[in-house]
Formats: C-alpha cells, sequence, structure tokens
C-alpha cells in the first residue's frame, strides 16, 4: 500500500487528515503529518482545501 502526504511547496507545511475525526489539518512536521494511501484522495484533498498559493505537491514516501 502507498503512503502519500501532501505539502505546500509555499510554506513547507503538509495537509494531513487529522488522526481523531479525518478532517484534513496543516501540521509543521513531517512526523505529524498522517498519510493518505491513494492519489485520488490527495488529489480530492487538494482540491477541497488547499489555494493555489500553496503550490502543493503529493509525495509517495515509499520512493524517498
Amino acid at each position: 500500500m502507498a503512503r502519500y502526504v501532501i505539502q505546500s511547496a509555499f510554506t513547507g507545511a503538509f495537509l494531513s487528515p487529522d488522526p481523531d475525526d479525518g478532517q484534513p489539518r496543516w501540521v509543521l512536521l513531517l512526523r505529524d503529518a498522517c498519510t493518505v494511501d491513494d492519489m485520488e484522495t490527495a488529489v480530492e484533498m487538494i482540491a477541497d482545501h488547499v489555494d493555489e498559493c500553496h503550490k502543493a505537491q503529493v509525495i509517495d514516501l515509499d520512493e524517498l
């Protein structure tokens, strides 16, 4: 199973589903970011919760 994180190229923060309620939230540290299991979910989160100024990028942690 893939593990993705969404990162703002502008601020460096990560858009992450909250572990308690699943709602997206920005966190500053990678260790605090919960992963997203599929690219489709990551793209939906970006479309719904990220302003264009952030220039969000999806990072596949398994490829690092």
